[in-house]
């Protein structure tokens, strides 16, 4: 994977629950990662029908292995003020970071 299609910056976040001493809960989002990263969306291609099993995803991220940060479910993508929650996380060959995710939509009232 060459740079050129790494051209979609994201950012890896994860989501912590903090209680206060009145015993209030608040969440806190914290960056883990700014990134490049090669994005796909779901089509009806050869790869696609091969993902049949995630069916819930809908957008894939390829990015480089990032030392010392574990990438996995739980934790959030934002790319082009969208969220993507974290389906699935493969290894490819020690280089790159493979992964499938969901974009969550913002509740409309």
């Amino acid at each position: 994977m060459s740079f050129g299609k790494m051209n979609t910056f994201i950012q890896i976040v994860e989501t912590i629950s903090i209680k206060d001493d009145e015993g209030f809960t608040s969440k806190v989002e914290t960056v883990l990662a700014s990134v490049r990263a090669y994005k796909e969306e779901k089509r009806g291609t050869r790869k696609w029908a091969n993902l049949s099993t995630f069916t819930e995803a809908d957008c894939m991220f390829t990015f480089r292995v990032i030392p010392n940060l574990e990438i996995g479910p739980g934790r959030s993508i934002i790319s082009n003020n969208k969220r993507y929650k974290i389906v699935s996380v493969q290894n490819i060959r020690g280089m790159y970071i493979e992964v499938l995710s969901v974009n969550i939509e913002a509740t409309k009232e």
